[in-house]
């Protein structure tokens, strides 16, 4: 790590969650009935949706509304320009699911530790800020959850930073059908019901913010697009058992609306990363864009192959 910015670690912050934060989650994101180990607390299995902690940066200990702006904008990183929180949009997750993530935070602090990668300055289309965030037993030291993300401040570059590093791509295997195929559709309140969790980023909610940065109005939380697709493929290639997943991450191409229909192509490939194989997936927009690329996981898969959600 070198350049501006890069190393720089944020305060401490403690972030804790209930069994009601849990399954508010797993209903946001689409899970079914017939996984009620996510839906129902007194589940002899009940187990919390393994991406479920990337709320946990926005929600932190808070059972309120927040104040997404002021939240956001509270720590400014030494040696860049103070971006602007209200033109950011996310760049790409990856998600590292290090140990079974308690059902509730209860009787036990945990703390998410966040550093900085780098900060790239991409000219006139903006800038893009990469950090990695852990979910950390305070009294242990443990991290059950990493988060490597970056997030693109819009039409903020320009400031004499690095362009930083090119992004490893993993794209689909080439002219092979995929092995499942799943689907979303989002409604109208759909960002609405998944901004509860703690993401209240007013771009969700409200058409202003959107429209000044030329997306036309509200779109869906980029993470909520990213949570559809995770769920699809721990339901169509792991049996909805949260041991059969690893690793999950995408790179956000294109804005969704409210309402739309996303379908996610997936396929297995057969390589192996010790006991995980290394899946790759796409999601579409049902007759549009591409508005998950770069997608991978690793997984354990228990269903057979050429199934059809």
């Amino acid at each position: 790590m070198s350049g501006p910015g890069a190393g720089f670690e944020y305060p401490p912050v403690e972030v804790a969650w209930l069994k009601r934060d849990v399954l508010l989650f797993a209903n946001s994101i689409g899970c079914t009935a017939d996984e009620l180990h996510f839906l129902f607390e007194l589940h002899p299995d009940f187990a919390v949706f393994p991406t479920y902690p990337i709320i946990l940066p926005f929600k932190q200990t808070s059972q309120e509304v927040i104040d997404f702006y002021k939240a956001q904008g509270s720590t400014p990183i030494p040696g860049v320009p103070k971006f602007d929180a209200r033109r950011v949009v996310d760049g790409q997750r990856l998600m590292t699911f290090l140990k079974p993530f308690p059902t509730t935070s209860a009787g036990r602090t945990f703390e998410l530790r966040s550093k900085v990668i780098g900060v790239y300055d991409k000219g006139k289309a903006g800038s893009v800020v990469e950090t990695q965030q852990d979910i950390v037993d305070k009294a242990t030291g443990e991290s059950y959850a990493r988060a490597v993300g970056s997030a693109f401040f819009v039409g903020q570059g320009n400031w004499g930073g690095p362009k930083g590093p090119a992004t490893e791509n993993f794209p689909p295997p080439q002219g092979k059908k995929p092995d499942a195929v799943v689907s979303h559709q989002t409604t109208a309140e759909s960002a609405l019901l998944y901004r509860l969790n703690g993401d209240y980023n007013p771009l969700h909610a409200t058409p202003e913010p959107g429209q000044k940065m030329g997306f036309g109005g509200a779109i869906m939380h980029g993470l909520s697009s990213w949570n559809f697709a995770a769920h699809g493929l721990l339901k169509a290639l792991g049996g909805s058992d949260p041991k059969n997943i690893r690793e999950f991450q995408a790179r956000f191409a294109s804005p969704v609306k409210p309402g739309d229909k996303l379908v996610t192509e997936i396929w297995r490939t057969g390589e192996m990363k010790g006991e995980w194989e290394e899946i790759r997936f796409v999601t579409k927009v049902e007759g549009g864009k591409v508005c998950l690329s770069n997608g991978r996981a690793l997984m354990k898969p228990v269903t057979s192959k050429g199934s059809k959600l």
